[in-house]
């Protein structure tokens, strides 16, 4: 089988690494162009790119996918099938069309729960206790193809979006291999997925981390671990944006939303009950614990978070 990959973040690597090292034919990895990064702002490669290159695969990087001359190296290539995994832009239906097994994408929800691109995200955010991952023949509409396969995996209720992300990417790579068995064995069986049952994972904005301390703090901590790395969830402080990184949901009885209830731990204040600042970053400042926080600060239990941030 002559597969052709679509891909581009950290998430997508691991089904990549796992294609080649069962033997699977990637004959092209298709990913987005070099993109400014981190504080240089110079141009560096989308990881998928990185692992291509470590196996010596070809890596084409098209500006859009749509455009004749992406439609026609596709067709070059003649895949017998394509995987698709955050790849970042609309495959349009005059490339769905080319591969005869069609194109399979692994999503990191159970479908059609979650449709989008930050499934992961918000599903934590939301508080959810569940998830999982879903392979399908993509078509024209938004995660709306066809479902495969799928494995569900509890989220545990201290787990970040990184480190569910992680475990996701590895369950979708075995998923994808025998997603991919199946499709060549002709014994595959597509489910249509229902409408009425679907949600969504829009793309995440930096207004998103702002924490609201009139919500409930399950609901806040929820939105610390979901909001990882980016936008992250942030606050006021004295005029100034304070990230916080770590948190944890304290018995103690709630205070005025935003004002510290208590300094040793560090808990604050909200809508329904109090939340434990275990780890915070003032901007331009290093990471640090909540108690190093307050010891430098100076902070008394007049201090309130939330307000304008920059």
């Amino acid at each position: 089988m002559r597969l052709v990959f679509l891909g581009t973040p950290v998430f997508a690597v691991p089904s990549l690494e796992k294609l080649v090292a069962v033997g699977r034919r990637v004959i092209a990895v298709v990913t987005q162009p070099d993109r400014p990064r981190n504080r240089g702002q110079r141009d560096a490669p989308p990881p998928v790119k990185e692992a291509a290159l470590r196996f010596g695969i070809p890596v084409h990087q098209p500006e859009r996918i749509r455009r004749p001359e992406a439609l026609e190296l596709i067709r070059s290539l003649a895949p017998d099938a394509m995987v698709v995994i955050g790849y970042g832009q609309i495959i349009p239906q005059s490339i769905i069309d080319i591969p005869p097994l069609g194109i399979v994408n692994v999503h990191a929800s159970l479908l059609p729960k979650y449709r989008g691109a930050a499934p992961i995200q918000w599903a934590i955010v939301h508080g959810e206790t569940r998830t999982g991952v879903t392979t399908m023949r993509i078509d024209a509409g938004l995660d709306t193809g066809d479902m495969l396969l799928d494995r569900e995996t509890a989220i545990g209720p201290e787990e970040t979006a990184i480190e569910l992300g992680a475990r996701l990417a590895a369950m979708g790579a075995d998923l994808l291999i025998e997603t991919l068995d199946g499709l060549e064995a002709g014994v595959a069986a597509p489910r249509k997925q229902d409408p009425a049952q679907a949600s969504y994972a829009p793309l995440l904005k930096k207004e998103d981390g702002l924490i609201d301390w009139r919500q409930p703090a399950e609901a806040i901590h929820d939105r610390v671990r979901g909001l990882q790395p980016w936008p992250g969830a942030y606050t006021a402080f004295r005029g100034q944006t304070l990230r916080v990184w770590r948190t944890r949901v304290t018995a103690l009885p709630p205070g005025q939303p935003g004002r510290f209830a208590n300094l040793k731990p560090l808990t604050v204040g909200c809508g329904l009950g109090a939340l434990e600042l275990i780890e915070v970053q003032l901007e331009g400042r290093r990471r640090m614990s909540g108690a190093d926080f307050a010891n430098g600060h100076r902070l008394t239990e007049s201090d309130v978070l939330g307000g304008p941030t920059t």
